[in-house]
């Protein structure tokens, strides 16, 4: 029993494998497996032109009744080069005028590294390598001309910008030539990363007018080699849906051996997510929607239809859909739709994860650094779990005491295990020493400490947020390793602190565990390594004040027997 520290470490050391494991289950390919390559072929328009989504069958609603607007005078004029460029403050989108396709977007305040200042993350693009686009429309019953995202809209101006206003609106313009208009709207937020989506049909034909809207996300989609130098590549990249009741992620080698998937969603969404971003497809009704996934060669298609509707002649009606396109900005998000922020993947420790980000952010609002944030939280911690480590601190400051008469039975009684075995039990009695006691509250808090590891691992909040001195970027490892070395000592003292194993070979192992985890940690983001370092100072200073309570107890017992 006098190796419960060992044990810790073992459990610890089972948690992170079984971490591990999950990852690989949840994310496809072992490490090292193969980047498949991706060819011009593969993404060709041609590619991207079939992917249709099929209209529903089934009719919900009544036809719609009210008097046609007049149609707002629009120049029929084709945009330069069929593009719509479109500048906000946080955005710089293209808009393809075949479709009223989004073809590219710009996040204007995430650099892709800190130190690249003028290479922007771009989260839509038609280049192939990094294909993202979303594409919306309507489809029509019976066949015939339909302002899906193969036809060809017009627009009166071929440039955008929100400039000082808080809002700013891209109209598109289609008509089938028979009395049927389609003007198609994006609408943009000064702040916002939420994209506002609306269809109007307006019926000025003699028959009525029947069909429903969708979207969809087109988006590269490839294996990915795991590298533990890059903490992005664990992280679930590929789509998520949410049924209105729990999300389910959709995995590469799943639609590649079973086929595509299919699902009714009500109150639910569509995503694609990758580490810290995400494209997502919202619509604004609670009726039923059909959810379509499927993946052909390197190229992935995420649909959402609603329902059919009919709209007489001489009437108009409006499908309304939410975008977002931007960091997983957990206040944004929650602004579309509570549900959500639940593409921010802290995984199956999410209900622990979300109470401590809420906490985290609320600590920052007021010391407005992260890497400070992330010190009080640690704090806040580890003050929670006081009572339940004081136990623990208390059982391991009693067997650093009695330490040299657990030497002393074991050199008595070297060749007689069950006697040893007795005569230890014995001593923990008479001394009131429980060997295991300190291994329960650690195990405790275990889930508590990998669950703050994924909030400081997925929220966008830390990324490339600076802290102090030369750690300029949170996100990323340590330039110069000073802070895993600072780790490394401070495990160290702590080990100096605990009774040492009897067994030599445990005991060189607990000397050996502070280089491995500085090694571990070397390549780590700074925020994550920085927690752990406060962590085990604060369990440093923990540890010598209970060891020097339990030697004056000690030495107070010792006078009073001795009397």
């Amino acid at each position: 029993m006098d190796n419960q520290r060992l044990l810790v470490w073992a459990a610890f050391g089972l948690l992170v494998w079984f971490t591990y494991q999950q990852w690989r289950q949840d994310y496809g390919s072992p490490p090292g497996a193969p980047v498949a390559p991706v060819s011009e072929q593969t993404l060709s328009p041609a590619a991207q032109d079939s992917e249709l989504p099929a209209l529903p069958d089934t009719t919900i609603d009544a036809p719609v009744m009210e008097a046609a607007p007049e149609l707002p005078q629009v120049a029929a004029v084709e945009a330069a080069a069929g593009l719509i460029r479109v500048s906000t403050d946080v955005f710089d989108v293209e808009i393809d005028t075949r479709g009223g396709t989004i073809r590219k977007a710009v996040l204007r305040n995430y650099p892709v590294a800190k130190d690249q200042p003028d290479t922007l993350v771009a989260l839509l693009s038609s280049q192939p390598a990094n294909l993202g686009l979303i594409q919306s429309g309507l489809r029509v019953a019976g066949g015939g001309p339909e302002a899906n995202h193969l036809a060809s809209f017009s627009s009166n101006r071929s440039d955008y910008a929100l400039d000082s206003n808080d809002e700013l609106v891209v109209p598109l313009t289609w008509t089938d030539g028979n009395g049927v208009t389609v003007i198609k709207e994006y609408r943009f937020t000064r702040g916002s990363y939420v994209i506002g989506l609306q269809h109007k049909v307006i019926n000025r034909s003699a028959d009525e007018w029947r069909g429903a809207e969708y979207a969809q996300i087109q988006r590269r989609s490839y294996p990915v080699e795991r590298s533990m130098f890059n903490v992005d590549t664990y992280s679930f990249d590929g789509p998520v849906i949410y049924d209105g009741d729990k999300t389910e992620k959709i995995k590469r080698d799943d639609l590649l051996s079973d086929g595509p998937f299919s699902a009714s969603v009500q109150a639910g969404w569509i995503a694609t997510i990758q580490h810290h971003f995400l494209s997502a497809i919202v619509p604004t009704t609670e009726e039923p929607y059909r959810v379509n996934v499927s993946q052909k060669g390197e190229v992935l298609v995420a649909s959402i239809i609603g329902p059919a509707r009919s709209v007489a002649a001489g009437a108009d009606t409006t499908f309304d859909t939410t975008l977002f396109v931007g960091p997983k900005l957990q206040s944004q998000l929650e602004e579309v739709t509570e549900s959500l922020k639940l593409t921010v993947d802290y995984g199956w420790l999410t209900i622990l994860s979300q109470p401590l980000f809420w906490v985290l952010n609320k600590v920052h609002a007021v010391v407005q650094n992260w890497g400070v944030a992330i010190i009080f939280v640690t704090i806040l911690i580890k003050l929670a779990f006081y009572k339940l480590t004081q136990a623990s601190g208390r059982s391991m400051a009693k067997m650093r005491t009695i330490q040299p008469r657990m030497k002393a039975l074991q050199e008595r009684y070297k060749d007689d295990r069950q006697q040893l075995s007795q005569a230890m039990m014995e001593l923990y009695k008479r001394e009131k020493v429980n060997p295991a006691a300190g291994c329960l509250p650690i195990l405790i808090q275990m889930p508590f400490f990998l669950a703050f590891y994924w909030v400081l691992l997925e929220s966008v909040e830390m990324r490339q947020a600076p802290f102090a001195l030369w750690i300029t970027d949170l996100s990323s490892r340590d330039p110069y390793f000073i802070l895993p070395l600072i780790m490394g000592v401070a495990m160290l003292l702590q080990t100096k602190l605990n009774p040492a194993p009897a067994d030599p070979v445990q005991a060189k192992v607990m000397q050996i565990m502070p280089i491995m985890f500085t090694g571990f940690f070397a390549f780590f983001p700074s925020g994550l390594v920085l927690y752990w370092v406060t962590n085990t100072i604060l369990s440093i200073a923990q540890q010598w004040r209970i060891n020097k309570i339990v030697e004056q107890e000690s030495k107070k017992a010792k006078g009073k027997s001795k009397a």
